[in-house]
């Protein structure tokens, strides 16, 4: 690692510690790209991750949002997974029991195309807000279609006029660079409403380390947290910290924190320090490099024996995985993905065709590598039902 000086967008502290590196990798890697020569020269960018001793923030400081793409193209829905729609339906009728969300104001920050605030709003006869450049009309028809509006735009400054009983961000603040900002301004969308609750759900940062996920780092993730960093964020911008807890397999962070009344309240017992993330990033550094290459010979092994190799996944980890390693179509020519919407489309960067499921009966792979562990079991019968019993690999 080396340090630079480089301001945390967390805490304002200076010398921020450089420890991951890649390069040339696409900037966005879930809009749907309809032509193979668009993915072969999407555009790049690099990606320098850099940690803060003072708080624990991860980043990355070579981030540059201008050339990110949140449109009606970014189609980064998992719902046309049964496992992930349990996991959602689940999580809202959890939100909705703990925190008595029946009959009240919602907003959600990032919404994408408005399923899970469709849900809240659904299950526990709520109004609700959703926020989010990339929502498409008419993706989630609702009976209760007259308690939703959606507002296609980044939520910012000009929205704190809308209030809510309950703020729900998922999947979001990991796209956000200026952290510090960001937070600042949900907190002054509150006021003075000292009974709102906020809840934001996140990639878990020590998920990542821990594993190794360099599959997990791509260019518009652009902040990471643990529990430790994200409970220190929300309490630097008002928030008394009720919360954390993590879920789908500790992939997924979770807050709980409402307005601050009295004096910051001290750590959570599970919070990471600054230091204990920084032992983690120091685990992630001794790891990498052999965890890399080991995936780089196994299917250098498999492509020498004549082996056919599909990923299944053909969302944000399928194009980490393949710009990281530097795999090219002779190697892998195919992803799978359940979404019909990117049947067809091709994978950033790499140029992959994005084919649904049914193609396989067909093409009858050799290999299948599971870009997600949590969708293996879910993965397994869908391929046995189609009389296929390719080796099974996740990541």
């Amino acid at each position: 690692m080396r340090s630079v000086d480089h301001a945390c967008p967390a805490c304002g502290s200076s010398g921020m510690s450089i420890f991951y590196e890649v390069t040339n990798v696409p900037v966005n890697s879930v809009l749907l790209v309809t032509a193979r020569d668009e993915a072969l020269n999407f555009q790049t960018g690099d990606i320098t991750l850099a940690a803060c001793p003072a708080c624990g923030f991860i980043g990355n400081i070579a981030f540059d949002e201008k050339l990110t793409q949140y449109t009606a193209r970014y189609e980064a829905t998992q719902g046309y997974s049964p496992t992930f729609n349990r996991f959602h339906q689940a999580l809202a009728q959890d939100l909705i029991d703990r925190y008595d969300l029946r009959g009240k104001d919602i907003i959600e920050i990032g919404c994408d195309k408005g399923d899970f605030i469709t849900m809240l709003v659904e299950m526990g006869d709520n109004r609700g807000v959703g926020f989010d450049p990339a929502y498409v009309p008419g993706r989630h028809p609702s009976p209760a279609a007259d308690r939703l509006t959606f507002i296609p735009d980044f939520y910012s400054e000009k929205y704190t006029d809308y209030h809510a009983d309950f703020i729900c961000c998922k999947m979001t603040l990991e796209h956000i660079p200026d952290v510090g900002n960001f937070v600042a301004t949900v907190r002054r969308s509150i006021g003075d409403n000292t009974g709102a609750v906020v809840f934001f759900q996140i990639p878990n940062a020590r998920y990542v380390l821990c594993d190794v996920a360099f599959w997990d780092v791509y260019y518009e993730h652009c902040s990471y947290f643990t529990k430790g960093s994200l409970a220190r964020l929300f309490r630097a911008n008002g928030f008394d910290v009720k919360a954390l807890w993590t879920a789908y397999d500790d992939q997924y962070l979770m807050i709980e924190a409402r307005p601050a009344t009295a004096a910051s309240t001290p750590p959570l017992s599970d919070e990471e320090s600054p230091a204990e993330t920084m032992q983690l990033v120091d685990y992630f550094v001794a790891h990498y490099g052999p965890g890399r290459d080991e995936w780089r010979r196994a299917l250098a092994r498999m492509k020498g024996q004549g082996q056919k190799v599909v990923l299944w996944g053909g969302g944000s980890k399928g194009v980490a995985f393949l710009t990281t390693l530097k795999q090219s179509l002779d190697d892998i020519a195919y992803a799978v993905d359940i979404n019909p919407i990117k049947t067809g489309t091709f994978m950033a960067g790499t140029g992959q065709e994005i084919i649904a499921p049914d193609f396989l009966k067909a093409y009858r792979p050799d290999v299948v590598i599971i870009m997600n562990p949590v969708y293996r079991e879910e993965i397994t019968r869908d391929l046995a039902s189609m009389g296929l019993a390719p080796e099974i690999l996740t990541l």
